[in-house]
């Protein structure tokens, strides 16, 4: 027993399952999570003093890798100044203007007002209670396999049909609440037009992620975000983009300024950030127009309220982030996606394991299937046994994936030749554990 398994053992005691996010228990993967000690750049090292290369980046916050000296410099600076005021602060100000400003193409600003909240969970949150008050409607439409957050209205399973209302997908969920959500299959025009067809006049707005990247990266397919958007607009609806994981990680707009640059043209109402935007401190965000965003209190009658909302520390770590995220550090990590997803291709090919490698800007991740799935129902058929002994392999090798298949595998900044050749290096003896799976 290292000291991994007597953290383990200790946390069980004390911490329901022995964490505090369910993926970090390992349970689909098995084994004993390692316990974080420190983290610089590219790497992670445990409790029992082991170095792993890094590719979890702390689920993507950590765009610039781990302890960037200049976002540390301004958390410490922050902090000689007093850890929480419960009041306005001049940062919170500039924090909002940098959002604002990166979020746009020309003369398209999707962005004109900011609330800066906690978590990822309380910005999709209050941008649908935000939605629900702007339209005086009360029926969400989200896509299975998209995950915004645990709040009860959006832990809620999909039906039988298209347009069926949703069942609890956890307990302590209320079926009544859970039935004001309506679960359809991803990427599918069809279903979306259906749903609105029975319900569209009760719909207040639609979420999606950005690109999906709780069910494995699953992109959307050419053209879907901005049908989303004419559909709900179309019936009086609000279009709600999650980019909580993606914001400021794929391009210095997010996945949505991906798509402008794409040539996919369309206007979400609310958009949410988290993860990036605070730098790897407990921050998320919400923005959209003003006409919809002066909806919240103290201006409208939408309450929210949050007594460490735009904490002065992880305001701090988010403008150090924010001004650090340069063109360069994208295109950095663009190569470095390119090359890693290229070697995985070829690694997994040599063993002859059918896999594909999604893609969504620089996230990819792992898929036990011939080709990238599109939707959850085809993520779900893959051959997810395979995914253990790669990920054991990877880690007795030095390198730290994420604990599940459907997650997304994140660089950083920081990867540079060394590290990315060491994965490489390691890739082999994993794609061999997967094959003899």
């Amino acid at each position: 027993m290292d000291r991994n398994d007597s953290l383990f053992d200790a946390a069980r005691s004390v911490i329901p399952g022995g964490v505090n996010s369910p993926v970090r228990a390992y349970g689909s993967v098995g084994g004993t999570p390692r316990f974080l000690a420190s983290a610089s750049g590219a790497r992670v090292t445990d409790a029992a003093g082991r170095e792993y290369i890094d590719l979890v980046a702390s689920w993507g916050p950590a765009l610039l890798g781990h302890a960037h000296p200049e976002v540390v410099q301004a958390v410490q600076d922050a902090a000689t100044r007093g850890l929480s005021f419960g009041a306005p602060t001049e940062g919170e100000v500039e924090l909002a203007q940098l959002i604002a400003e990166r979020v746009r193409r020309g003369d398209v600003r999707p962005v004109e007002r900011v609330r800066l909240v906690s978590t990822g969970t309380e910005a999709t949150m209050t941008a649908i209670r935000l939605a629900r008050g702007a339209t005086g409607r009360d029926l969400l439409v989200k896509f299975a396999g998209h995950y915004h957050g645990h709040s009860d209205g959006l832990l809620a399973a999909a039906g039988s049909g298209v347009a069926t209302l949703a069942l609890p997908g956890s307990a302590g969920v209320p079926a009544p609440i859970a039935a004001l959500t309506l679960v359809i299959d991803y990427n599918d025009p069809g279903a979306l037009a259906a749903v609105f067809a029975e319900h569209g006049d009760r719909i207040a707005a639609v979420i999606v992620e950005a690109a999906s990247a709780n069910m494995g990266v699953v992109a959307p397919l050419p053209g879907f975000n901005r049908l989303i958007a004419d559909t709900a607009h179309a019936h009086g609806a609000l279009m709600i983009l999650d980019e909580v994981l993606t914001g400021f990680r794929v391009h210095p707009a997010g996945f949505w300024g991906l798509q402008q640059e794409a040539g996919e043209q369309y206007v979400p109402d609310i958009i949410t950030f988290g993860k990036v935007v605070g730098g790897g401190m407990p921050l998320a965000a919400l923005g959209g127009s003003a006409a919809v965003m002066d909806m919240l209190a103290p201006v409208g009658p939408v309450y929210q309220a949050g007594t460490l909302s735009g904490n002065p520390l992880s305001v701090a770590a988010g403008i150090a982030t924010l001004r650090l995220a340069t063109p360069e550090v994208y295109a950095r990590i663009d190569a470095a996606a390119d090359r890693l997803a290229s070697s995985l291709d070829a690694a997994l090919t040599d063993a002859g394991v059918a896999h594909s490698v999604p893609r969504a800007g620089s996230l990819f991740g792992l898929a036990f299937l011939p080709e990238a799935p599109r939707d959850y129902a085809i993520a779900q058929t893959q051959e997810s046994f395979r995914y253990a002994p790669f990920f054991h392999s990877m880690r007795e090798q030095g390198v730290a994936l994420p604990p599940s298949v459907f997650e997304a595998w994140f660089l950083t900044a920081a990867h540079g030749d060394d590290e990315l050749a060491a994965i490489e290096a390691a890739l082999p003896a994993a794609a061999a554990a997967a094959a003899s799976a």
